[in-house]
């Protein structure tokens, strides 16, 4: 045997003809040439085939492009689950800049902070959400912030469109783009394909940066945890601009599949879209399966085929998942966070748990799983240690990822990026168990993050909020378990003598006036649905005990 390990290295260096850079891009490049006419994109009455979608994404890339954007530049977009948003994430990395998907349901502040940490060069907003864009873009001037290049985007399928933000049309501005000049490749598959952020335990929120090598191999992961067959017709009840979609606007384009366009949750129109269409497989956060599960079982009529959905966010309740059985559609449980572009774990099933009864298929189903195939370790560690918990399903832990499809690192925050990766390994922050077989169970969140019909909302960001009311003296947020949305936030507030009140009527009116006063300063899904007043447990060093409170959220709600 040789002992020369450099005799397969001499000579033998990576080149043009045997190595290019992973990268989502040549996904939509092989669709195009395989499927030019095949169905892309269904949107109301509109339709593209692949070969169309190409041509507008390269449009779009060029016009960047013509504008000096390119790479290190970012391109910010605030749009709905529509065509425009579908090309984005393959024109935007055309002309060498980074996608910056940002949540539509942000309120103003965080959007202007997003603009300015992010460096947007260009900023293209669907027309519903423009008056939340020009109000940012306000905040952003106020600042000194750079102003970026606005693009307005009117969909013909939406009546009640805002007005313009007073940038270039969008259909007017990918009209300027040539779909036959050079796009760009990246030089280095580590080079940035997306930033998203995420609230993660802080009210300002950090930017994720994502690369193409990750985009590439968690959208081929996507097909092989899910096992996708060749032309899915898919609807987008999942927010693009949560993780890139999962990474699904680039996992459609390597099974030739169709996009259905959706631009916001209605069973009825769910059903509609589907036996119109015959869906075959769709993504969302534990609402949107349990929404559709609990709705009237007429709507549902005519779909006689197998229907496929994916769920992640928080926990999905056993019962949820026996819904899904009940109606007979197929559930594949995924887990993962931002930072791992999307579903980074699924809970594989085996042949065997057909032989349990219904509620120990939903017991099995209900964990998180194992790592995908193109992941490398996930796995619950002792945070101290650093090593892997006991199999035991009972020894906490904190749940840990490590390989292709885990972030870069937090955007000019280099202290969260190495405290995130301390050991070698990604620290999510989420507390589980590890059972017999290898299998994750989350536990419970570490950090105080409540996740409400999928969306992180900040604990820390809601008590600040509460605290510029000048009746709260204190206060502390906690997550509810709801049945619709998987998590609410709970505040519980001790108040200024002089402001406490004096009997049920006035508490009731003091609680919604909080609850009003949250909605002035944070985006509606973030705000308290419940507020309970109290003297507040603390430690002896003052410390808000925070555990004692989640013990007391199933009692009473009068305190």
């Amino acid at each position: 045997m040789s002992t020369d390990q450099d005799v397969y290295r001499s000579g033998l260096e990576p080149n043009p003809a045997n190595h290019a850079p992973l990268t989502p891009i040549s996904l939509v490049e092989w669709v195009a040439d395989a499927y030019p006419q095949h169905c892309a994109v269904v949107h109301g009455a509109l339709r593209r085939t692949w070969g169309e979608l190409y041509d507008r994404s390269r449009r779009l890339g060029s016009a960047l492009r013509a504008r000096a954007i390119g790479v290190g530049d970012t391109v910010a977009v605030m749009l709905p689950n529509t065509p425009e948003m579908i090309e984005a994430h393959y024109g935007v990395p055309m002309s060498g800049a980074v996608l910056n998907s940002i949540n539509t349901r942000l309120d103003a502040a965080t959007v202007a902070f997003i603009l300015e940490h992010g460096g947007a060069r260009v900023f293209i907003v669907d027309r519903e959400f423009s008056a939340v864009a020009a109000r940012a873009l306000e905040m952003l001037a106020a600042r000194g912030g750079e102003a970026p290049l606005l693009v307005d985007v009117d969909d013909p399928e939406f009546p009640g469109q805002g007005e313009p933000i007073g940038g270039i049309d969008y259909e007017d501005f990918i009209a300027t783009g040539d779909p036959a000049a050079p796009y760009a490749h990246p030089g280095d598959e580590w080079d940035a394909i997306g930033l998203n952020y995420t609230s993660g335990t802080t009210g300002n929120p950090k930017g994720v940066v994502v690369h193409h090598r990750g985009a590439y191999l968690n959208s081929i992961g996507n097909v092989v945890a899910w096992n996708l067959p060749r032309h899915p017709v898919y609807l987008w009840t999942l927010p693009m601009f949560h993780c890139n979609g999962w990474c699904f606007p680039w996992t459609l384009a390597a099974v030739a599949g169709t996009h259905v366009c959706l631009r916001k949750v209605d069973a009825a129109l769910i059903f509609e879209l589907m036996r119109a269409h015959r869906v075959t497989h769709y993504c969302g956060a534990p609402i949107v399966h349990s929404t559709l599960i609990d709705a009237p079982s007429r709507l549902r009529e005519g779909i006689d085929w197998q229907v496929r959905a994916m769920v992640a966010g928080a926990a999905p309740p056993a019962a949820m998942i026996e819904g899904m059985e009940r109606i007979g559609w197929d559930v594949t449980h995924v887990y993962g966070l931002t930072e791992v572009y999307g579903p980074a774990g699924a809970c594989a099933k085996h042949e065997s748990w057909e032989q349990l009864d219904v509620v120990g298929r939903a017991r099995m189903n209900a964990r998180q799983g194992v790592r995908y195939q193109v992941q490398q370790g996930f796995t619950v560690m002792d945070p101290q240690t650093m090593r892997e918990v006991p199999r035991d399903g009972e020894t906490m832990g904190e749940v840990m990822f490590r390989g292709n499809i885990v972030m870069k690192g937090y955007l000019k925050n280099e202290a969260a990026t190495r405290e995130a990766f301390a050991g070698g390994w990604f620290h999510t922050g989420d507390l589980g168990v590890l059972h017999e077989d290898g299998y994750v169970k989350l536990k419970d969140r570490a950090k105080d993050i409540i996740i409400s019909g999928g969306e992180n909302i900040s604990s820390i960001e809601v008590e600040d909020a509460l605290h510029k009311h000048p009746a709260v003296l204190a206060c502390a947020v906690v997550a509810k378990p709801d049945a619709k949305w998987g998590e609410t936030p709970l505040a519980f507030v001790e108040l200024r003598i002089e402001a406490a009140p004096h009997d049920a009527a006035a508490r009731a009116a003091l609680a919604a006036e909080l609850i009003e006063h949250c909605r002035a300063h944070l985006a509606r899904f973030k705000c308290p649905r419940e507020v309970r007043f109290a003297e507040l447990p603390r430690t002896s060093t003052g410390k808000i005990q925070k555990h004692l409170l989640r013990e007391s959220v199933g009692s009473a709600s009068a305190i």
